[in-house]
């Protein structure tokens, strides 16, 4: 008769290595207040889109002049400072937000380790591998939203979705606007373009604004959950 296995004992390990806690909140404001900062490059953007446009529209009108040049040669400028700008802001805040997801991740293993189901290096590679791109992120955040949770509670996943969908509208509107202005030669098509533009600028001041508070409400539930002890980052 054989007997029954042992039972485990000691503390589980974690699958996916080492983890341990870190605060949070800081990395959390900065990525917000770059976030914050990419909404200020939108809205500078679609200023100078407008200006694009009724540039545009004036030539379609048929008007013509020393006045419409200074002007057109006006929106040109504000076109290209707001790309550079835009650009700047989003390749810093990119860099801020991939290691405060990365750390948010670390710390919601020290909550649950067994709650995720990728690997930590799909924090970073989840955002830039084509097709996966379009959803592994927002698994990855759902898992850490999860974790992160007070015990025993379960949280609505409302808002990750919420600001998921604006984020995947406002990429898919910057795509066909880079398209369109790429291709526009014609005073319609330029007007068109600066028109779709506005639309993709406006999308993406939504998903940032979004990006905030979900930056900010998951801070804030890491840091109370690691504030109250061992205890309630127990599973």
């Amino acid at each position: 008769m054989s007997l029954p296995a042992p039972l485990p004992t000691g503390t589980p390990v974690s699958p996916h290595g080492p983890a341990w806690l870190r605060s949070p909140v800081g990395l959390g404001r900065a990525t917000a207040a770059l976030l914050g900062l990419v909404v200020a490059t939108d809205l500078f953007a679609i200023r100078a889109d407008r200006t694009m446009y009724d540039v545009a529209s004036a030539l379609v009108d048929g008007r013509t002049g020393e006045g419409i040049r200074r002007k057109a040669d006006h929106a040109d400028s504000l076109y290209s400072a707001a790309g550079y700008a835009q650009t700047g802001a989003l390749l810093a805040t990119v860099v801020v937000f991939l290691v405060w997801f990365h750390r948010a991740r670390i710390n919601a293993e020290v909550f649950d380790p067994f709650g995720h189901g990728k690997s930590r290096a799909w924090t970073f590679w989840g955002w830039f591998v084509p097709v996966l791109n379009l959803w592994r992120p927002r698994r990855i955040m759902l898992d850490i939203w999860d974790a992160s949770a007070p015990r025993g509670a379960r949280v609505s996943h409302g808002l990750v979705n919420v600001w998921w969908a604006l984020w995947l509208i406002a990429l898919a509107a910057d795509r066909a606007s880079m398209t369109e202005h790429r291709h526009a030669g014609t005073p319609l098509e330029i007007q068109h373009a600066a028109g779709q533009t506005m639309f993709a600028d406006a999308t993406d001041i939504a998903a940032a604004l979004l990006a905030i508070l979900v930056v900010l409400r998951l801070t804030r539930m890491q840091n109370e959950k690691a504030l109250r002890g061992p205890a309630a980052a127990a599973v």
